[in-house]
């Protein structure tokens, strides 16, 4: 079992950043992927970015490419997505996810991901 904390959701203004940090627990070495999704009110979940745990390699929605990045601190079990130049389009409640996979490609469906967190709220103001 994996466990996944979520934590520096808030609210900022437009233009302004935010870093949200995702801390694992339990069998952290059979991670593959961790994933960030998001989800707004009346919308489905949607994919935001993933970093593979050993290799560092990551992938972005288009929506976000260019303003968030991701990092990870294996030696903490931590995820780090970092968000800049916030838009309200960007407000919904982010979730931290993590696959066992072990493929050489990382995925941006949810239901390909065996663990979630709580989820944090990002409210962007205009």
């Amino acid at each position: 079992q994996v466990q996944l904390v979520e934590s520096g959701g808030g609210l900022v203004q437009a233009g302004g950043s935010l870093r949200l940090s995702c801390a694992a627990s339990g069998r952290i070495s059979s991670v593959d992927t961790m994933g960030w999704f998001r989800q707004a009110p009346g919308k489905e979940r949607e994919f935001v970015g993933a970093i593979k745990r050993l290799a560092g390699n990551t992938l972005f929605a288009n929506s976000v490419k260019g303003r968030f990045t991701i990092s990870r601190d294996n030696a903490k079990n931590t995820v780090f997505l970092q968000m800049n130049s916030l838009q309200p389009e960007d407000t919904a409640i982010y979730y931290c996810a993590a696959d066992r996979d072990n493929s050489v490609f990382i995925y941006v469906y949810t239901n390909m991901y065996e663990y979630w967190g709580q989820g944090t709220q990002v409210t962007v103001s205009s």
